[in-house]
């Protein structure tokens, strides 16, 4: 009975994040109660809490994770500085005229906007806001509106840099790096955040230019559903650049850095950072109150994402403590197919995850429990962390319960019935479901670039 303690205590944290339960205090205040009840009958060794502020003191000093609070400023700074706007009433007057040319101008400044800040949630309600409301009276039927936006929005799970990638990252480097040390190779070459940005670069540009493909051909069999749009011309081309260039060298910037090996990840964050605030301080747009509320955002996200980090240590360590990855590699083992199997069964129960939990959840206290018996099993740490980037992305978009469904819905007038925005995503999920087949059956789709660089 003491061997399904893991097991227990893994399915009393998910039934209380469903019931509405903080999800820090959650993952910690569970473990806890797992390990009290756990040392009175014997079965939890009470040593092991020791270790727990060499964890919070590794957290804290993890360089990796400082990129986290910049990124995310980059990105709140280009949201509350209009700049974003600016961005898609520009590309939106340059693709006037062709049919679907506002829906490629969404597609791409929502990867721009996805790429900035990384968070769904963000992405997608930002860009409902600023985009549903033009494509409707455009003429775009809604389910291809809404559609649009809610894949756009979850791009920021895998296109670089993406804070689910960073987050992702980190777990992987410690689960690979646990796991070489427990196989006695103490000289294996390491997986860092920049090699999971350089093995999304593929990947993610995959997926734009299907949507691209998806919205021209939308446009070419059913022209009213994605009508040329007719925005006034009025404005010069300089006026153009000026709201287009800008963000674009921006990011162009911060993946060149990371991609040339010029800067880490932490570095770029940093260029990233006091870049958006330069771009928006030259346009003369910030002010004391944009300054406090970019703060406050930046100060308030960052809080909830180490808040998490910090409860997920606590129940990685209880649940090791009760034997939880001995209890997971035998499940694997008895999988048939070996890793092809294991492989499945865990993409297939992250999907369902992620119908409940959020990417930070899901890295935090699913991914360390799954990855060390996958890396043994000699799973590619590189392949995986992309794989799982993807699944989540399709995970995020699935009804019924998809949270970006439920963040658009949020934003999206009463005229429009949900089975709308679900009929919207449908083609999108099949592209993202192609890709993932694609990487499991091509890794060199995702190893091939960061090999070369």
């Amino acid at each position: 009975m003491s061997d399904l303690i893991p097991l227990f205590l893994f399915l009393a944290v998910c039934a209380s994040l469903m019931l509405g339960y903080p999800v820090a205090f959650t993952l910690a205040g569970t473990s806890l109660l797992f390990a009290s009840i756990g040392i009175v009958f014997g079965v939890f060794d009470p040593a092991l809490l020791k270790a727990l502020p060499d964890r919070l003191f590794g957290i804290m000093t993890n360089v990796s994770l400082t990129a986290v609070p910049l990124f995310i400023m980059m990105g709140t700074t280009l949201e509350r500085s209009k700049i974003s706007e600016e961005l898609l009433e520009s590309m939106a007057i340059l693709f006037s005229g062709i049919k679907g040319g506002l829906g490629i101008s969404v597609i791409l400044v929502g990867t721009l906007l996805a790429a900035s800040t990384g968070i769904v949630g963000a992405t997608v309600i930002t860009m409902g806001l600023m985009s549903l409301p033009t494509m409707l009276k455009a003429g775009y039927s809604p389910s291809l509106a809404t559609g649009t936006i809610c894949a756009t929005g979850t791009l920021g799970q895998i296109i670089p840099p993406s804070i689910a990638l960073i987050l992702l990252g980190d777990v992987l480097s410690r689960s690979y790096q646990q796991v070489q040390m427990d196989m006695g190779i103490f000289n294996a070459d390491p997986i860092s955040v920049g090699d999971l940005f350089i093995g999304a670069v593929a990947p993610g540009i995959f997926l734009i230019f299907a949507y691209i493909a998806y919205m021209l051909l939308v446009a070419i069999f059913k022209p009213n559903a994605a009508p040329a749009n007719k925005a006034d011309l009025h404005i010069s081309l300089r006026e153009v650049l000026k709201s287009v260039l800008p963000p674009i060298t921006l990011i162009a910037l911060v993946l060149g850095s990371i991609l040339s090996g010029k800067a880490t990840t932490t570095e770029a964050s940093a260029v990233g950072a006091i870049g958006a605030f330069l771009i928006a301080g030259f346009e003369r747009k910030l002010n004391v109150q944009m300054l406090k509320d970019i703060a406050q955002s930046t100060a308030r996200i960052t809080t909830m994402v180490f808040t998490i980090v910090i409860g997920a240590s606590l129940f990685s360590l209880v649940f090791r403590g009760f034997g939880g990855e001995e209890f997971i590699s035998h499940i694997f083992e008895q999988l048939p197919g070996g890793l092809f199997g294991a492989t499945l069964m865990v993409m297939f129960i992250i999907f369902l995850l992620g119908f409940i939990l959020d990417f930070i959840e899901i890295t935090f206290v699913v991914v360390p429990l799954v990855a060390p018996a996958l890396l043994t099993m000699g799973m590619d740490p590189l392949l995986l962390g992309i794989m799982i980037a993807i699944n989540l992305q399709t995970s995020f978009l699935t009804p019924p319960f998809g949270y970006a469904l439920f963040y658009l819905r949020s934003v999206t007038p009463d005229s429009i019935p949900t089975s709308a925005i679900y009929k919207g995503v449908i083609p999108f999920i099949a592209i993202q479901l192609i890709l993932l087949i694609l990487v499991a059956l091509f890794p060199q789709f995702v190893t091939w670039l960061p090999g070369k660089i």
